[in-house]
């Protein structure tokens, strides 16, 4: 057992800290929001810290969660940050979904302390996160991941090195490439199903035991079919997973037309109020509008 550090306690690193808990680590938590990371702390016990820098001072390991490039840079540099508190010999995960350069960034810095680095983005969502079945996508040294590697498994399914610093958040980038095109197709199955006048749930029974099924169908048709989004992956999570992966995209000369139209789709589920739906509100898009991603 280890003594583990976890920085943000938002909807998906308040259970995956509970994990490291629940597994026997000795975990030490901030959160922006001292409040959370009390309550945390009354259900799960550890210890609550004043700062991110006294957070790592103890930590073999230290796990981040947070929202963006902006956020994982403030908790991380100033007298104050993670960077200061972090002993060498330490390895930090970090579970943000942020750019590959900042990921090397960070990578430069810990070795530069004489500490490890692993850019560790998830996948799996709120749910995942509550049940310790995520996945994660690693990069880094194969020794820092060696020894991180079974701490990360208190919630994480599928565990994976991916490559070298930034291969994580690249891998990550792939993966939102590939949910923004498929929900875009289920949310026009959905809404097709639905004018033609088809039975909804004997249409979903049917195309799920085929090449259609995925788990986006099997686990959002019928929420989507009710209109209901007020759980899951937010909308303006996504925008900015899809901002990071676009520009990527822009820097390595790959074209990614289905991803770009389907970003400015999100832009008008925004414009609906939906900032905080679940991402397969698109469908909400093509009800009300025609899906037109113009203007």
């Amino acid at each position: 057992m280890a003594e583990v550090a976890f920085v943000g306690l938002g909807v998906m690193g308040y259970p995956m800290a509970g994990h490291l808990a629940r597994a026997g680590h000795r975990v030490t938590v901030w959160n922006r929001t001292r409040a959370k990371a009390e309550r945390w702390q009354r259900e799960h016990g550890g210890a609550v810290a004043a700062s991110p820098r006294e957070a790592a001072a103890a930590a073999e390991f230290v796990f981040t969660c947070v929202g963006d490039d902006p956020d994982l840079r403030a908790v991380a540099f100033g007298d104050d940050g993670l960077l200061a508190g972090l002993r060498a010999g330490a390895v930090w995960g970090d579970h943000t979904t942020a750019s590959a350069d900042i990921a090397r960034e960070l990578h430069a810095a810990c070795r530069a302390r004489g500490a490890g680095f692993v850019d560790a983005p998830v996948s799996g969502g709120q749910a995942g996160a509550e049940k310790g079945i995520l996945t994660v996508m690693c990069g880094g040294e194969e020794r820092d991941f060696a020894r991180i590697e079974p701490v990360m498994r208190a919630y994480g399914r599928s565990v994976t090195l991916m490559g070298g610093p930034g291969a994580g958040q690249l891998t990550k980038m792939v993966n939102q490439i590939a949910i923004a095109g498929l929900l875009q197709g289920l949310a026009e199955a959905v809404v097709f199903a639905q004018r033609a006048g088809l039975d909804t749930d004997r249409v979903y029974e049917v195309i799920s035991k085929g090449a259609a099924q995925s788990w986006q169908m099997d686990n959002r048709w019928h929420t989507m079919v009710l209109g209901e989004f007020d759980f899951g992956f937010a909308v303006d999570w996504m925008r900015k997973d899809l901002r990071i992966a676009l520009e990527e995209a822009r820097r390595n000369g790959t074209p990614l037309p289905v991803t770009a139209l389907v970003d400015q789709f999100y832009r008008l589920v925004q414009q609906l109020g939906g900032r905080r739906w679940d991402t397969s509100s698109l469908v909400q898009v093509l009800r009300v509008g025609g899906g037109t991603a113009g203007g």
